[in-house]
């Protein structure tokens, strides 16, 4: 009925609200809070919305916002895993699974089995849209961390090449872009916020 599909999607609606409060590492630019999940999702959307014209391949521009806007819904339950967190990523794609069923199976059959194709179609990564949404969901952290001074990297002791390795899908998604990572990154390590390598007692942040 009209009304019972109204509620359910009103109800997803209310849930989602809570990706506001899943915390990242990236601090904003300017400020010293940490981003959360919504506001990286949002600025991913306004990413692409500016920069589809350098994806290496056409891709469809309100595809591509769906699946940035969507992708990280699953971390109201499982939670934000860090990019360089090895022990973080065990069993992440299990939470990550578990999530999406419970997460999108609040909506209408219709509509949770389109957010469910959504989630699917970028974790596999097998379309243009989902190779550019990855680029740029690596893409835009490197530029965060750049931005506010490399905190981040040095609190969780990040070298070079761990961020160059994390890079490598945008090549994929974009050599325009995968050429303004491969600058930021000699730029961060050419100024010391990007270390080749660590040594014991290395200084953390003040």
């Amino acid at each position: 009925m009209k009304g019972e599909r109204l509620a359910c999607q009103l109800q997803f609606i209310l849930e989602i609200d809570r990706l506001k409060e899943v915390l990242r590492r990236s601090l904003l630019l300017g400020s010293q809070r940490r981003e959360n999940s919504a506001e990286h999702s949002w600025h991913l959307a306004m990413m692409a919305l500016v920069l589809a014209e350098h994806a290496n391949e056409s891709v469809n521009l309100l595809h591509t916002l769906k699946l940035l806007l969507v992708h990280d819904i699953v971390e109201i339950d499982a939670g934000d895993t860090y990019a360089y967190d090895a022990d973080g990523h065990a069993g992440k794609d299990e939470r990550e699974r578990r999530a999406a069923e419970r997460i999108f199976g609040l909506l209408p059959a219709d509509q949770a089995e389109e957010m469910a194709a959504l989630w699917e179609e970028y974790e596999e990564q097998k379309t243009p849209e989902s190779q550019f949404a990855l680029a740029l969901d690596r893409l835009m952290p490197l530029m965060h961390n750049y931005h506010t001074g490399g905190v981040t990297w040095r609190e969780n002791r990040v070298t070079k090449s761990q961020v160059v390795e994390r890079m490598a899908p945008v090549l994929i998604g974009s050599d325009a872009l995968a050429e303004v990572a491969a600058a930021i990154v000699e730029q961060a390590v050419s100024t010391e916020l990007l270390p080749q390598s660590w040594s014991e007692g290395q200084g953390q942040p003040e």
